[in-house]
C-alpha cells in the first residue's frame, strides 16, 4: 500500500489565498482525478492548510486583546484549516466519501481513494498532521506544496545572500527552520513536523502548489523543480 499512498500537504496559501483560488482548486482537482484514472490501486490524502482565513481571523484577535494566547490563535488557525478542507473533500465528491480527519491519531475507516484531512490542536500545525498520516499508511514521501518553490539557506526575504538548495538533509533544514513553534509560521516545513519526519525518515518534496505541471513531474516520479528534504539528488 505504501507506494500507491500519495500524501500531498496542500498549503492554503494555494487555496485561499485571499479568498478561494476557484481557478486552482479546479485544474487541481482535474490533475488528481486523471492521475488516478491512470492507475486503479493509486490512493491520495490531501491535507489542508488555513490559508487568508486563519491569518485575517489571528490577525484580528490579536488587535483586540492586549495579550493574544498563543492556544487560542492555533485554534483559529485550526478552523480554518478545516474550512478549507470541508471545500476539498466536498469538490472530490464520491470519491472522498469519508469525513474530514480532524485527529491524525483516531481511529479511522478510508473507503474512498481520496482523504481529507485538516488542523488536528493547537502546537502542531497541517505539515505535522501530514508526517503522521504518512507513518499511518506507511508513505515515505510527503508532497509539501506552498507558495514556497525552493528552499533557501535562509530567508531570502531578510537576507540577499540566501542560496536556493535542490536538496537539504534534515539536521541542515533543522538549522534553517528551527525548533520552536509559532502560530501562522511562515516556513518551507514546520520546526515540529521536521522534528518528526527526521524520525521516520522521511522523504519531503517542497514545491510551489500553483505550478501544476511540476506537480504532474512530482507525481509520476520525474525531475521536478523545487528542494528535496531529506534525501539528495
Amino acid at each position: 500500500m505504501a507506494e500507491l499512498t500519495t500524501i500531498i500537504s496542500l498549503g492554503g496559501s494555494i487555496v485561499a489565498p485571499e479568498g478561494v483560488d476557484v481557478r486552482f482548486l479546479s485544474e487541481f482537482r482535474k490533475r488528481i482525478l486523471l492521475w488516478l484514472h491512470e492507475n486503479p490501486s493509486r490512493r491520495v490524502v490531501l491535507i489542508t492548510g488555513g490559508g487568508s482565513p486563519a491569518r485575517v481571523w489571528q490577525q484580528a484577535y490579536r488587535s483586540i486583546v492586549e495579550t493574544p494566547i498563543t492556544d487560542l490563535q492555533d485554534w483559529i488557525g485550526v478552523a480554518a484549516t478545516r474550512l478549507n478542507a470541508a471545500l476539498v473533500k466536498a469538490v472530490f465528491g464520491d470519491l472522498c466519501p469519508d469525513e474530514v480527519v480532524t485527529d491524525p491519531t483516531a481511529p479511522l475507516e478510508w473507503r474512498g481513494r481520496v482523504l481529507v484531512a485538516a488542523g488536528w490542536k493547537p502546537g502542531f500545525s497541517t505539515d505535522f498532521d501530514a508526517v503522521l498520516l504518512a507513518e499511518r499508511f506507511g508513505a515515505q514521501t510527503v508532497v509539501n506544496l506552498s507558495n514556497i518553490a525552493q528552499v533557501y539557506t535562509d530567508d531570502p526575504k531578510k537576507n540577499p545572500q540566501a542560496r536556493p538548495l535542490t536538496s537539504v538533509d534534515w539536521p541542515e533544514f533543522q538549522k534553517i527552520v528551527g525548533t520552536e513553534w509559532k502560530p501562522g509560521i511562515n516556513a518551507p516545513f514546520d520546526p515540529v513536523a521536521t522534528k518528526k519526519a527526521a524520525e521516520l525518515g522521511l522523504t519531503v518534496f517542497v514545491a510551489a502548489g500553483s505550478d501544476l505541471d511540476n506537480l504532474d513531474k512530482i507525481l509520476r516520479g520525474k525531475d521536478f523543480f523545487g528542494t528535496v528534504i531529506g534525501a539528495r539528488r
